[in-house]
């Protein structure tokens, strides 16, 4: 299992500190199988509507040195879904943080919360 701010994600922080580029707050999912990589610039197998997240600085060892941002996503049929990332738009985008998973099985109407931190610690 990996979860890496990839190469895309890296682009968005440095476009931000200069004032420019859209805030990476929308959760995607995927079903397809892999391990994610710093080149990947998509999830694997992306499934359904991404949602906007709701986003929060946190503190995990000094002041606000943590970007988190929490979302739900609610299947539209079985599923099993094996990855999620964090984009800069609600279709295509910039990928910003990726993770895959052993897969989570989902029934019709199920949802997963996810909760996506960057931390700068």
């Amino acid at each position: 299992m990996a979860t890496l701010l990839v190469n895309t994600g890296r682009a968005i922080i440095s476009n931000r500190i200069k004032g420019s580029g859209t805030e990476p707050s929308y959760v995607a999912w995927g079903t397809g199988a892999g391990t994610t990589g710093a080149t990947d610039t998509t999830l694997f197998t992306e499934t359904g509507t991404r949602t906007a997240g709701t986003s929060t600085q946190q503190t995990t060892s000094t002041t606000n040195d943590t970007y988190q941002v929490v979302g739900t996503i609610t299947a539209g049929g079985a599923l099993t879904i094996t990855n999620a990332g964090l984009f800069d738009a609600s279709t295509s985008g910039n990928l910003f943080i990726k993770s895959d998973f052993t897969g989570v099985v989902l029934a019709s109407a199920d949802s997963i919360q996810f909760t996506i931190k960057a931390s700068f610690a």
